[in-house]
């Protein structure tokens, strides 16, 4: 059995163990294997296959250069432009927006895994203990690694101070071309219902559409016979359909509370489990990005160095203005007003919204998102019943 990279300590079997083959762990191992493709790397993985059931998004900007060569294989669809909609104002955004499914996800991460000679995939199994250096799988084999990675979603649902984004997809196959060149990133022309409500529109192919009801809640209940047939029937606007072949659905914190501090240490805790998203959207690929190319730079004996205080406080920074923000929507807008706050936020500079949803705002950026005169429905009385509210 190989001694870890320091030649000292317990033996390992691995570099990197990565708990749950989600959008975390696979951009981590695709990361660590283009540094250095003898990197041991092993991924366990409950379900049969990565990614799970998803669609992800991101805007060109969000991948730096030492990430182009393994996301573009990831791309199913690239965009010169993306609309958003609201009662009175439209606009098209002319910014480069990519498309991830988690069907060529699973494709492109199992393959470069497979082909990796000192790396494993592990498919079906489960992780019954994680420990700093050893994870216990569910037929009791044991894995050693010098770092392990726990990135396996979003913990069970704890009361805490948040709201919730809460979505339902059904990707539709239209009998006729439906003429839609360009994602809608946001349709808020909608009855606001529970929240701010919008649909997402995604053109994957002339007669096949990806339509989400999105919304942004108190709640975390997710109705999904109402949304089901509240999206049929938004998507008769773009011609018959002809069928529903495949549906996604989630529910994800949109915290306003402290969250708490990026520690250093292994089991390292990525992507949702370790507070690696943006709270204000749930758009965690540029995060995860960020973290799956520190992984691939350094060695487990210098991880959590200078470089990842950095990382990290610049990430705890980010996620606190969020947070903040989160607090405003919620607390001092009705459900029936909080549009208001994303059309204003819509007029914005094209670079402002980009960096926004990378969740890189600068000092500047933090200032102009919030001065000037409030949107409308911005209500004291309304925080102050919702400060009162059990």
């Amino acid at each position: 059995m190989p001694a870890d990279a320091s030649g000292s300590g317990p033996p390992t079997d691995f570099d990197l163990i990565l708990v749950g083959g989600g959008l975390q762990n696979g951009l981590i191992a695709l990361a660590a294997l283009q540094a250095d493709p003898d990197r041991r790397i092993a991924l366990v993985e409950a379900d049969g296959k990565l990614g799970g059931n998803h669609t992800w998004s991101l805007h060109a900007a969000d991948v730096p250069a030492a990430a182009r060569a393994f996301i573009e294989p990831l791309l199913v669809a690239r965009f010169p432009s993306y609309d958003v909609r609201f009662p009175g104002f439209e606009r098209t955004l002319d910014s480069s927006y990519d498309v991830i499914s988690s069907e060529r996800f699973d494709t492109v991460v199992q393959a470069t895994l497979r082909s990796a000679a000192s790396s494993r995939l592990v498919l079906g199994r489960t992780a019954l203990r994680i420990g700093a250096h050893e994870v216990e799988l569910s037929d009791g084999e044991r894995l050693r690694g010098a770092l392990v990675i726990d990135a396996r979603g979003p913990e069970p649902t704890r009361a805490r101070a948040c709201g919730y984004q809460k979505f339902l997809g059904l990707e539709l196959e239209t009998e006729e071309e439906h003429g839609l060149t360009r994602p809608l990133m946001m349709d808020a022309t909608v009855p606001q219902l529970g929240g701010f409500r919008f649909f997402y529109v995604l053109p994957l192919a002339a007669r096949r559409l990806l339509v989400e009801d999105t919304r942004f809640s108190r709640a975390p209940e997710l109705q999904l016979d109402d949304a089901r047939r509240a999206i049929l029937a938004y998507a008769e606007r773009f011609g018959p359909i002809r069928d529903c072949v495949r549906e996604e659905c989630g529910v994800l914190p949109m915290p306003w509370g402290q969250q708490p501090a990026l520690r250093p240490g292994s089991p390292l805790r990525g992507g949702y489990r370790g507070g690696y998203f943006h709270p204000a959207t749930g758009y965690s690929l540029p995060v995860a990005l960020r973290l799956a190319l520190h992984v691939a730079s350094h060695s487990a004996e210098q991880m959590f160095g200078t470089d990842f205080a950095l990382l990290t406080r610049r990430h705890e920074s980010q996620v606190r203005y969020a947070a903040k923000l989160n607090g405003m929507l919620f607390h001092c807008f009705a459900d029936d007003q909080m549009w208001n706050v994303f059309a204003r936020f819509y007029k914005l500079p094209e670079a402002l919204v980009e960096r926004f949803y990378a969740l890189s705002l600068t000092a500047w950026d933090r200032a102009r998102i919030v001065v000037g005169r409030p949107p409308r429905g911005f209500s004291l009385s309304h925080a102050l019943s919702s400060s009162r509210a059990p």
